[in-house]
Parts: structure tokens; sequence; C-alpha cells
């Protein structure tokens, strides 16, 4: 049990490194853009007629505290972020927490969902694609799977929104409808938007269906011929319990663990699909950061709470990983 916990504390330290290391990077990058905070407010101040100095500048760039030194400011920022506050945005001038709200959770959601759906198709698809003798079943899965390889998330949103459009009239496009989008949370509400989400989330779970499909397979076929498989088929275990038992529990195993690389696969697509769906959440305020209002503070905080998401779930499924991996167990305690 001491072994254990001290595994748990390492992960948990470690976990922790990562954020500081990636905080680090994140508001670097911030820093090296041109202009800061103090420069761009006063940029739009001068852009609606108000006449501007260098003292103005200054003055702002004292209010806001970027005359203090860089290590000072990012020990704050990584102080605040820990805390879920980010400060104001650089642009917008409206908090950071307050601007992001629900959105961020929405898009965790849409993510987590995704990697939900593309598992609880992809397991059981790709083991019967790894153990089926069947020509005809192999070669249609393969098919289905290479599809979803070679057809992108952000096309594939095209065809159906387009689809949808000329046959019904509904670009199904948003998480609400015009009535709920800005109402209270409410039984009515979770219902409209579960009547929307379907959408982005069998889009976004579509290319990562296919490569699950194919990582599954290919990790069942590896460990399908293997001599403890033969050994136990030579005792009399066999069928479902045999493959549940031996190959699918070794092979699942990396699957576990690749949980946060996926998550972070999703949402790189989810920016891309946001625009064609119009979606209002993170993703589309992440590309409206970077790309059109180049509010970086906006951005590094985005950026920054994905990565906390992804890290934590890392430290999850390392847990998860020790507790039902039998080999990784035995790593752990002797």
């Amino acid at each position: 049990m001491f072994l254990f916990s001290k595994f748990v504390a390492i992960r948990a330290m470690l976990a922790i490194l990562t954020l500081i290391l990636v905080s680090f990077i994140v508001f670097s990058l911030m820093e090296m853009v041109p202009g800061d905070c103090a420069e761009r407010y006063i940029a739009f101040k001068a852009s609606q007629g108000s006449v501007i100095t260098a003292a103005d500048v200054d003055a702002e760039r004292v209010r806001l505290g970027l005359n203090r030194p860089y290590i000072v400011r990012w020990v704050e920022w990584i102080g605040n972020a820990f805390q879920g506050e980010f400060g104001d945005s650089c642009i917008q001038r409206l908090n950071i927490s307050q601007l992001l709200g629900q959105k961020f959770w929405l898009s965790l959601g849409l993510c987590l969902a995704s990697l939900v759906l593309a598992y609880a198709i992809a397991i059981p698809v790709g083991i019967l694609a790894a153990t089926s003798k069947n020509a005809v079943l192999n070669n249609s899965l393969r098919l289905v799977s290479y599809l979803g390889l070679a057809l992108p998330n952000f096309l594939l949103a095209l065809m159906i929104m387009l689809f949808s459009t000329v046959m019904f009239g509904d670009s199904l496009t948003g998480l609400f409808s015009k009535e709920m989008r800005d109402a209270a949370w409410s039984y009515e509400r979770v219902m409209d938007f579960l009547g929307h989400a379907w959408l982005p989330i069998f889009i976004l779970g579509w290319s990562a269906t296919a490569f699950a499909i194919q990582t599954v397979r290919a990790l069942m076929s590896d460990e399908v011929g293997k001599l403890y498989v033969t050994a136990a088929e030579a005792r009399g275990v066999s069928g479902r319990r045999l493959l549940m038992r031996y190959p699918a529990r070794h092979a699942l195993s990396p699957i576990i663990n690749s949980l946060g690389f996926d998550l972070n696969r999703i949402f790189n697509e989810l920016p891309v699909v946001a625009l064609i769906l119009t979606l209002t959440e993170a993703g589309s305020l992440l590309i409206e950061a970077l790309a059109r209002s180049n509010d970086q503070q906006l951005a590094g905080a985005i950026i920054f709470m994905l990565t906390a998401s992804i890290v934590t779930i890392n430290f999850l499924t390392d847990i998860i990983l020790a507790l039902t991996d039998p080999r990784v167990r035995r790593s752990i305690v002797g």
C-alpha cells in the first residue's frame, strides 16, 4: 500500500510540474507577441477618436502591472491560474473567467462525449475485426475505418450541414435553439442542448473512432497470437471468456493510457468544426483569439485549461492502469 501511495504521489507531482512548465511556455508566448496589452488598449482608444500620448501608454502599462519583472508576473499568473482566475481579456476588457463561463466546460463535455462514443464503438468493433475469420466482415470494417481516417471532420460537417439544409431546410448549427440560447439551465434547456449536441459529438468522434478501431485491431491481433493465449486454449478456456480474460485485457491497457492524447487530438479538431457549425464555445473563442483579435491572454487561458484537463486525465488513467493491469501493479508493489 505504501508503494502504491508513493506511485500516486510521484504521478501527481509530475502532473503539477507539467502544468507549471506548460504555463511558463504559454506565458512566454503571450509575452513574445508584438505589442502588450497597454499598447493594444491605447490603440483601440485612439481608433475611437481619443488623443493618445506616450505618457498615456506608460500610465496604462503601470496600471496593468506590465512594468514589473517578467518572472514576477509569470508567478502571479500561474498562481491565479491554479485558482481558475486569468485576469482580463486584453481586447474585450472583460474578465476571462466570466467570458469563458460555461463555454469551456461545454467544449470539454463535447470532446469527452466524442471520446466515449469513439471507444464505445471502437473496442467491440476492433476486437471483432481482429478475431473474426469472415473475410467480408473484415474487409467491410477495414473500409469503414479507412473512410473515417480519409474523410476529415470538417468536410463531414460541411456535407451533413449542406444535406440537412437542402433536404430539411435546417442547417443543424449551434448548440441551442434561439429560445434557449440565453435561458437559465433547466430540464428544457438540457433537452434542447442534447437535441443539438449530438451532431458535433458525432462529427468529432468520426475520425477518432476510425483511428481507435485501427489501434484496437492491431493490438488485439498482436495479443491473440501469443503463446499465453494458446496455453489458455489448451487448458480449455475458449470463446468470449478467453478473449476478455487474456488478449483483450492486455491489449486495452495501452488504449487506457492514450486517452489524454486522443482528447487533445479531438480538441484540436474542435475549432474548425465549431466555425462550420457556428458553435459558441471555447473552440470558436480560441480561433477568434488567435486568428482574428490576437487576444493572447484569452488564448493562453483556454490553452492552459485544456492542458490541465489533459494532464488530469493522464494522471487518472495512470492510476486506473495501475489498478487494472497486473503487470503495471507488480512493477509498483513488487
